[in-house]
């Protein structure tokens, strides 16, 4: 009997043992689970059940960085993704960023959704819509039909970069930005056939629109107060993904700057593409999020 119970005893600790390191070992997201936050984020507001969303107690959502209730804004009338999307996933920080455009009763919107994963529930969703070239500046959102190859183009283990390696590559961007002239005023380092994409035109690269082919030497104005925040860094696709505010430089309204979330394609020490969302905001607007926007070098 003393035997029996005792038993009982072990056999209850090692099943109540192997529970806790399963539950531990679940509470990690890695690319395919993080990935499938982004589709149940979409699914549900196509479906207009934000209910359905496993969230945390104090899960927040802003969108074009106003705190709203989840389900209002671009939830009210979305009907269906159209198949342009791109996933960054930064699994050692349980983040995504993703390029997506949507269906809104029948129009094409441009969505930014950025989302943090705390214990497999969703504590942040952050996203900006841009509808019209008035709101984006640019706006060609018929070229954005699928994405393009290269962002999604897999690496080869020598290619890859260290997460701090990609994140100061990136950095190049918004420092040629404040310094203006061109890129090549901070050296940045861009593959010869680099290409960037904002809001679905070609303005730097192959067919560019004006001839601008060369990133790195075509003419670009100075950005003095610009500020970025590193939201994503997928280690895996060797993209890091940065939200920037370019300030008011007087070329997007009185009183206006343009807020971009720009992807960048980094691997074996150069950036070989550009591709971002923009959308344009009162300058100044903060994120609605405690992320710190750094004063670009």
């Amino acid at each position: 009997m003393k035997r029996s119970f005792i038993a009982g005893l072990m056999l209850l600790a090692i099943v109540v043992s192997g529970t806790s390191v399963r539950s531990q070992g679940g509470a990690g997201c890695d690319r395919e689970c993080l990935r499938g936050f982004v589709t149940q984020y979409l699914t549900a507001m196509v479906a207009h059940t934000p209910a359905s969303l496993p969230t945390t107690p104090n899960a927040r959502f802003t969108e074009n960085t106003q705190t709203m209730k989840l389900g209002e804004g671009l939830w009210k009338n979305a009907s269906g993704i159209r198949p342009y999307r791109q996933d960054f996933i930064d699994v050692a920080q349980s983040t995504t960023v993703s390029h997506v455009i949507v269906d809104e009763g029948g129009t094409p919107v441009m969505l930014v959704l950025r989302l943090k994963i705390d214990s497999r529930k969703i504590s942040e969703m952050e996203t900006m819509v841009t509808r019209t070239q008035t709101e984006g500046a640019i706006f060609n959102i018929t070229a954005l039909q699928t994405p393009r190859p290269t962002m999604g183009m897999p690496l080869q283990p020598s290619q890859r970069m260290s997460r701090s390696e990609m994140i100061r590559i990136a950095e190049f961007y918004p420092a040629g930005l404040r310094v203006g002239g061109s890129f090549d005023a901070v050296k940045a380092p861009f593959a010869p056939d680099a290409y960037r994409v904002e809001n679905g035109t070609v303005t730097a690269g192959p067919g560019a629109r004006g001839g601008s082919e060369n990133i790195r030497t075509q003419s670009i104005i100075a950005h003095p107060d610009v500020t970025y925040n590193v939201q994503a860094v997928d280690e895996e696709m060797g993209v890091a993904v940065v939200r920037m505010d370019f300030g008011d430089t007087g070329r997007y309204g009185a009183g206006n700057a343009l807020v971009v979330v720009e992807a960048f394609k980094i691997y074996s020490g150069e950036i070989h593409a550009v591709e971002a969302f923009m959308r344009v905001l009162k300058s100044g607007t903060p994120s609605g999020w405690n992320y710190e926007m750094k004063k670009a070098r």
